[in-house]
């Protein structure tokens, strides 16, 4: 497949990468790892099957690692990988969804471990501000059907046919270089990861362009790795952090202020229960750096 390249963003992914890699290669594609300063064997595995590496002496997160891959291929059409993701089936369906001129990306189909959709993950709508507030306050989790979360998450997609959809999963995203261009890449203040991949795809429907949801392209998901590597204080603060960075680029002021109010509120709640579950005051500690995180975006002041 000379117009496609394949982008494997990697920390610390020695245990996973392996595999898709193989899978990766065997696509014909040309394939680039860019390994954000992995502390493990990450870089060994894929040198040793051969495989181009730019290794960054620290972790630029991302949204910049994929645009340093973006700009080190020269192919037309780039399918972001996971390394936690293995290909399973051609990538043809992918290819011709994004060979259209008005469609900025394509995603397929993410299976688990046991060959079952990943529904609710694989393709969800852009969150809006009910959506982040359900989230922040845990509603999501005591109520996970309910109508807002629902929606989101996109339930009611079979995921038996090809449509058009507002957010695949970055894990297993094929994307124009055109429509990379035009909207000016990833958004790099997105760090080290979480809502980069939503910002991108957002941009690109403000710009008149399509994405596709294509169930004929496979590859299995097992997830997470890289996340479960971060501390909960790091990951918390991380991904609270870029939803407030989201929230404040994408919903008005009001919208802006209500999410910041409930991730307050729901980080008080977090921290109460989280101490009542485990007699510690880890929880306390970690949602206390989120509630001040919060505070800062309510009133304006700098992060």
């Amino acid at each position: 497949m000379e117009d496609v390249g394949i982008i494997i963003v990697a920390y610390n992914s020695e245990a996973e990468i392996g595999r898709c890699l193989e899978a990766a290669v065997g696509t014909g594609a040309e394939v680039i790892v860019i390994d954000n300063a992995s502390e493990d064997q990450t870089r060994w595995e894929v040198e040793r099957r051969g495989v181009r590496l730019i290794a960054n002496p620290s972790n630029l997160g991302f949204a910049a690692a994929v645009n340093q891959g973006v700009r080190a291929l020269s192919a037309p059409l780039l399918l972001l990988l996971n390394p936690d993701v293995m290909i399973l089936t051609s990538l043809d369906a992918m290819r011709r969804a994004c060979l259209d001129a008005d469609t900025a990306a394509a995603g397929g189909l993410l299976v688990d471990e046991c060959g079952a959709p990943q529904t609710g993950f694989m393709v969800r709508r852009f969150p809006t501000a009910a959506a982040l507030c359900f989230e922040a306050l845990g509603l999501n989790r005591v109520w996970p059907h309910n109508p807002v979360n629902w929606h989101y998450r996109c339930f009611d997609l079979d995921w038996r046919l090809a449509a058009e959809v507002e957010q695949p999963a970055g894990a297993f995203l094929m994307f124009r270089r055109e429509a990379w261009e035009m909207v000016g890449g990833f958004d790099e203040n997105f760090y080290p990861l979480w809502f980069e991949d939503v910002d991108f795809l957002e941009r690109a429907r403000d710009h008149g362009y399509h994405v596709r949801f294509v169930p004929e392209s496979v590859a299995k998901h097992t997830g997470g790795h890289s996340i479960r590597k971060i501390s909960l204080e790091f990951r918390q603060y991380y991904w609270y952090g870029n939803l407030f960075k989201y929230s404040a680029k994408h919903f008005s002021p009001g919208r802006h202020k209500l999410v910041c109010l409930a991730v307050i509120f729901g980080s008080v709640l977090r921290s109460v229960l989280g101490f009542a579950r485990h007699k510690s005051l880890k929880p306390f500690v970690v949602y206390g750096n989120v509630v001040r995180l919060a505070g800062r975006q309510l009133f304006g002041l700098p992060a």
